[in-house]
């Protein structure tokens, strides 16, 4: 939608508009000697104004044809279309849309070309077409006046220009293409905006996930014969012994035996503030993954882990149990592991 004081200055054209069908939209001055005070041609959108019979009897001389209003097809035409631009000015301020405010000024430029067109062609003709017959008779003259400014035919000189209306009709039509491309340049920006905000969006969104994805990462599945322990760098071959450290930063080490991770812990490789949180390998279960605070531990050197660290864990005291009863062996916590 158009913001609300574009929609008022376009309701005032509309206005504006209304004026110009009760005022001179064109002039045509005339100034001779014989004429110091000057002669003065108003057109208006439905009617001639001004010294037409004087002007018409100075044309009889040199056989251009008399102006009269009847004459015109333009003149019973203008007021309607005049009045139907300041309608749709109008309408255009109710919609309040961006197309609605290109249609009308497109409408409004195309009529302008057409019009100054046809008043052109209308001064050709009546400059032109002359009597054969006439009084005054100058080879190869012609008296079609200017489009716009100032033209000399024989000791007149002729002065053409837009009236107050024609002013008005202008000016309508100036604010209204301003205000058409200040709603194309506004709209640019916004989507422009709209853009680098959706692609900022973007961007941390995917920061977003990836510190989520950093602040909650979660222990990798460890596979037989597809990755190697980062202390022995021996190639994991039995999962059930094997655990993972995870550092603050999402980082994820893997170990096939308890002595590996605990050596490697104790080499300083990574400092404690670093440390995220350790698992251990559920003993019954190589998919499931137990905090090491969590874990019910057993020791044992009967269980041969890769490298004789010889401690398996368990997810809750029943499964260690279970194993305890047939090995024995030294059921412990990760405190008393590491410690």
């Amino acid at each position: 939608m158009l913001p609300l004081w574009m929609r008022v200055i376009i309701f005032i054209c509309a206005l504006a508009l209304v004026g110009v069908l009760f005022m001179p939209f064109w002039r045509i001055e005339l100034d001779a000697p014989q004429y110091p005070e000057g002669l003065l041609l108003q057109i208006y959108t439905g009617k001639l104004g001004g010294d037409v019979d004087i002007i018409n009897g100075l044309n009889h001389y040199i056989g251009m044809k008399t102006l009269h209003t009847a004459d015109f097809i333009e003149f019973k035409i203008l007021p309607y279309l005049t009045a139907g631009f300041a309608l749709l000015f109008i309408i255009t301020a109710f919609r309040g849309t961006s197309r609605a405010l290109r249609f009308s000024f497109i409408a409004f430029l195309v009529f302008g070309i057409v019009a100054m067109t046809d008043f052109w062609k209308w001064e050709y003709n009546y400059g032109h077409n002359l009597n054969p017959e006439a009084a005054i008779i100058v080879p190869g003259m012609a008296y079609q006046p200017p489009l716009i400014g100032y033209k000399q035919l024989l000791n007149f000189g002729a002065y053409s220009v837009p009236d107050i209306g024609g002013w008005i009709f202008i000016a309508a039509g100036v604010v209204i293409g301003a205000l058409m491309f200040y709603d194309i340049i506004l709209r640019k920006k916004e989507q422009k905006v709209l853009k680098v905000s959706s692609e900022m969006a973007g961007i941390i969104a995917v920061l977003s996930i990836i510190f989520i994805s950093s602040c909650n990462t979660q222990p990798q599945t460890i596979e037989v014969g597809k990755g190697n322990c980062d202390f022995c760098k021996m190639t994991i071959m039995d999962t059930r012994f094997a655990s993972e450290l995870i550092t603050t930063k999402g980082k994820v080490y893997k170990f096939d035996d308890a002595s590996c991770l605990l050596s490697y812990l104790r080499s300083g490789a990574i400092e404690k503030k670093e440390l995220k949180e350790i698992y251990f390998v559920n003993y019954n279960n190589p998919k499931q993954f137990i905090p090491s605070s969590a874990a019910f531990l057993l020791k044992n050197e009967v269980l041969h882990s890769p490298m004789n660290g010889n401690v398996a864990a368990f997810g809750n005291p029943d499964e260690r149990a279970k194993l305890h009863t047939q090995i024995k062996g030294d059921t412990i916590t990760w405190n008393d592991l590491y410690n």
